[in-house]
């Protein structure tokens, strides 16, 4: 096993339109990504080193509420070495959902199904977490040893935390930092409720996703630093990756220019913190096999 410090992408999306349509991108600024995108593609584009480290792998994660695609993409995990694992969906409302699970876990590249996740952000009931029915299907996600990624608008960081609260053995990850106003308005609501989630021990999140809610043509990394103060200082870095949300960031980007902004912001980090970060999170949450040596060592 090489010793290399490794790079793991915890939020990358592919898509292939041929097969699958993606409404969501015929929303107006989307043209930029309205194509095809595979595994090749960010290869390709993960052009440059963050913080010395090159990409070692990532996490594929569903873009439509689809069981077939979510076979679709555990297919392909089984055979592109480079995807660790899968962030699926099923529907959390339906009674067989355990049934749908167990086969999607038993099928083809089955084991690299690691996390499920729904659309939250789409749903309008203010306590949709809660039904219980979904609660229901989140427990049966948590009995497959299975995590939930949870995709959120900011004013709907209450309902995640009353999920934390009342399934405190069920792993959680809060994709996008929880979608932060940073082109919309003050940060404080979204503050608050991102330092109350933080204080549920089982609860991880993503640095991603973050240039797409700031301006896409002029932010700078002095408007994600105040996000990543109060993250840094609410989950720790032992609970936080890196994620690219790769190709939406090309809306305002890319990946690589996400990726310098990382590694500046990481800049007064020590190894080790930058480590859990841009690796070690990610492997422990999504239970990735070793990626070196460094990253072999429990986070505290």
């Amino acid at each position: 096993m090489s010793d290399a410090p490794r790079l793991i992408d915890a939020h990358h999306h592919v898509w292939d339109l041929r097969r699958r349509p993606q409404p969501w991108l015929d929303t107006p600024g989307h043209a930029p990504i309205r194509r095809n995108f595979g595994p090749e593609d960010l290869r390709v584009a993960a052009a440059r080193t963050l913080a010395g480290r090159r990409l070692d792998g990532t996490v594929v994660v569903q873009c439509v509420p689809s069981v077939t695609e979510t076979r679709e993409l555990l297919h392909l995990a089984d055979r592109d070495p480079m995807i660790r694992a899968v962030v699926g969906w099923a529907d959390l409302a339906s009674p067989v959902i355990g049934d749908v699970l167990d086969t999607l876990l038993t099928g083809r590249g089955g084991p690299h199904l690691r996390s499920v996740r729904h659309l939250v952000q789409d749903e309008q009931d203010p306590r949709w977490l809660q039904r219980p029915e979904v609660e229901r299907g989140l427990r049966a996600v948590g009995l497959r040893g299975l995590a939930y990624d949870m995709l959120i608008r900011s004013d709907q960081l209450p309902q995640t935390v009353r999920l934390a609260e009342r399934l405190p053995q069920l792993p959680l990850v809060l994709d996008h930092a929880g979608k932060p106003p940073l082109a919309r308005g003050p940060l404080d609501r979204w503050e608050r409720d991102v330092r109350r989630l933080a204080a549920y021990p089982q609860v991880r999140c993503k640095v991603s996703g973050l240039i797409t809610e700031a301006d896409h043509s002029t932010w700078t990394v002095n408007d994600i630093r105040p996000v990543w103060d109060v993250l840094l200082d609410a989950f720790g870095p032992h609970r936080l990756m890196f994620g690219s949300d790769w190709p939406v960031c090309v809306l305002a980007g890319g990946w690589n220019r996400w990726a310098a902004a990382v590694e500046e912001l990481l800049a007064d980090r020590t190894s080790a913190e930058s480590a859990a970060v841009l690796a070690g999170t990610a492997a422990d949450f999504y239970r990735l096999a070793p990626v070196g040596r460094e990253e072999q060592t429990p986070c505290s």
